[in-house]
């Protein structure tokens, strides 16, 4: 059945020719760092800090980052290795085809789906939170909670904007299904019109998030930083979807650090999508590596100082009930007190730019994967049908707007981020893989990025996401097989039979015919 059939470097780096039927190249470094930066500062620092130091990790949640931070980096060095030796969209996708075959490659491809699709949706309802933030601060006014909570939900707030709604189910979230139309359309307008936007907003959030940690810092009660560790008699806490019990294995100590990494690395998936606006930049050789690692680095660092104060502000158990729905404008308010309530007008403004930039990028980066799978024959020919004039792939963007929005509207955000959690880390280490088989099959080819002492990186990197995939929790490695099961069905009943590699047919419109193929 050759499921193992590999697509030849050759072959991709002869479709990554800007052509009519290609996606045009617009995006320069700058533009590839902004995009990274877009990614991860958003829902990992706004909404998943609090969730992870609430839930599992306490004030160490510093130190989930750090773990976290360190799989990133090792798996960052293998896509900046890939990225500059493969510059076509895809990402680990197309990666996987290069170095482990078709069947890999599908798994990945169709695994990316809950990276990037679950991703906008989780950002998307941390949009909605905050937007109803702005208007009770700006219009004291705010949507109702059934209209803007997933029907899974229960108002268990007692002061704020819902405390008149106290037992309140939600219906629909409404603000989550709004944000994801407006940037739908602005990615159908063309990639260079969203990265210009998205790189004023990088600056916006940026500015923001040192000015909380600069004028926090100041208020942090080390009160809040004892103990460091969640005890195992921390008790419980009733939120909207349950009952947080601190006594369970991944609440508390060092485990709940590790659970806390594996829920806080959503945060960093931004330099992956960076890698899949490979086919958009002007010289991917060069500019894909710096684009990914500085990304990373940068944000990893205020990552780790925003989690200190922000923990350091208020108790981590707040970030449960009251700070829930906006944790840092909650812990403004509460630590800081009504003197900066400018700032905490601010951050709500800076943040509700920030969410739109991260699901911006997230919706690009799922698209261009499907975009390259379609190419490939793997899936349907409607998800690589480009726009006559705006050359991108707006018949995909509508696809994935409608399949987010049944996510974001009527999933609740604990549920969909965690699946966004496995998946990636199931991509790095399928990309951390890669790497080291390529680098003993074929040494030879030509690596403008060389990934440093690979033979320790790559199996590390693995290793340490893996570990992450092991903290995640029964519900979500059921999650993870039943969504592969249905990929299965896909790829067996369809992709198979249409494999432009397997069937030997050209790529696109201009590849020439009959290329040949390795197994």
């Amino acid at each position: 059945m050759k499921l193992f059939i590999k697509k030849p470097i050759a072959l991709l780096m002869a479709a990554s020719k800007e052509g009519e039927k290609t996606l045009k190249r617009t995006l320069g470094v700058g533009s590839l760092i902004a995009l990274g930066i877009g990614a991860i500062i958003g829902a990992g620092i706004f909404v998943r800090t609090a969730a992870a130091a609430g839930e599992h990790a306490g004030p160490a949640v510093t130190l989930s980052f750090l773990i976290a931070a360190a799989g990133c980096a090792l798996a960052g060095l293998c896509y900046a290795e890939f990225a500059s030796m493969i510059p076509i969209a895809g990402s680990a996708y197309t990666y996987s085809y290069a170095t482990m075959g078709e069947f890999i490659a599908w798994i990945i491809g169709w695994d990316l789906v809950l990276e990037y699709a679950l991703g906008a949706a989780t950002v998307a309802i941390g949009w909605s939170q905050y937007f109803n933030t702005f208007l009770e601060t700006f219009f004291n006014c705010h949507i109702p909670f059934a209209l803007s909570h997933s029907p899974f939900e229960i108002s268990t707030t007692t002061s704020g904007m819902y405390a008149s709604e106290l037992g309140s189910h939600g219906i629909v979230n409404l603000p989550a299904i709004l944000i994801l139309l407006l940037l739908t359309l602005l990615l159908i307008k063309g990639t260079a019109e969203s990265a210009a936007v998205n790189n004023v907003i990088v600056i916006i959030k940026v500015a923001i998030v040192l000015m909380i940690i600069g004028l926090g810092w100041s208020f942090i009660n080390p009160a809040n930083h004892t103990p460091y560790l969640i005890p195992a008699n921390a008790g419980t806490v009733k939120t909207n979807t349950g009952i947080v019990n601190y006594a369970d294995t991944f609440n508390h100590g060092w485990l709940g650090v590790l659970r806390g990494a594996s829920v806080v690395f959503f945060a960093f998936i931004g330099f992956d999508a960076v890698s899949t606006a490979a086919q958009e930049a002007k010289n991917p050789q060069k500019d894909m590596p710096k684009g990914i690692l500085i990304s990373l680095v940068f944000c990893t660092i205020l990552y780790v100082l925003f989690s200190h104060v922000l923990t350091g502000l208020v108790s981590y158990k707040d970030f449960l009930v009251q700070g829930k729905e906006a944790s840092v404008t909650y812990a403004i308010h509460t630590a800081m007190g009504g003197g900066y309530s400018w700032l905490a007008k601010l951050v709500t403004i800076a943040i509700l730019a920030g969410f739109s930039s991260v699901i911006l990028v997230m919706l690009l980066g799922q698209t261009r994967v499907f975009y390259t799978m379609s190419v490939d024959g793997l899936i349907w020919p409607i998800f690589s049908k480009l726009h006559p004039k705006f050359r991108t792939p707006y018949k995909s963007q509508w696809f994935f707007f409608i399949m987010v929005s049944v996510f974001a509207g009527f999933i609740p955000d604990s549920i969909v981020g965690d699946m966004v959690s496995i998946g990636t880390l199931f991509a790095f280490v399928l990309v951390s893989i890669g790497i080291f088989i390529l680098r003993v099959t074929d040494p030879g080819i030509t690596r403008p990025f060389k990934t440093p002492l690979f033979y320790i990186v790559c199996p590390l990197g693995a290793v340490i996401c893996l570990l992450m995939m092991a903290s995640e929790g029964l519900d979500n490695w059921l999650r993870l097989f039943i969504w592969m099961a249905l990929g299965m069905i896909v790829y067996f009943t369809y992709s198979i039979k249409h494999s432009h590699v397997r069937h030997g047919k050209p790529e696109v419109a201009n590849d020439p015919p009959n290329p040949k193929f390795v197994e």
